[in-house]
């Protein structure tokens, strides 16, 4: 039996490309496209949207993360699969932690599960094209 193993360099361009994906997609949608919604919800609420250099590097860290668990996730599973996976435990999960917080601005829903989802998508599908799955 052979097992298609990755190297480490190509494990660490594909997370890369994924991350920068994941990281772009998130400032377009956060800053560009909800930014007022964002903004004017934390501001009902008293409280100053985090918009800091150090937010936006955290964000940035967050997306890494995302794109290792979808490289990890997309070795044993399919494109579909690891879109389903990395989206529940990318988004949906954060969202009712939020939520719970009473931070999540429930209007931006519409526009972040298709958008989130397709994000997902993405980093699946760079980490399944450049880092060949685990082959049983």
């Amino acid at each position: 039996m052979s097992e298609t193993k990755t190297g480490a360099g190509r494990t660490i361009l594909t997370v890369t490309l994924a991350g920068l994906w994941v990281g772009m997609c998130e400032f377009v949608r956060n800053q560009f496209i909800l930014s007022s919604v964002w903004q004017n919800h934390y501001q009902a609420l008293g409280l100053e949207f985090p918009s800091s250099p150090v937010n936006g590097v955290m964000w940035m860290l967050w997306s890494f993360l995302f794109a290792g668990t979808a490289f990890a996730v997309s070795r044993r599973f399919s494109l579909w699969q690891t879109t389903l996976i990395g989206w529940l435990l990318g988004w949906v999960m954060m969202w009712v932690v939020i939520w719970n917080l009473a931070v999540l601005p429930l209007g931006i829903l519409p526009i972040a599960i298709p958008f989130s989802f397709i994000e997902a998508l993405g980093a699946a599908f760079i980490c399944r094209k450049l880092a060949k799955p685990n082959q049983p």
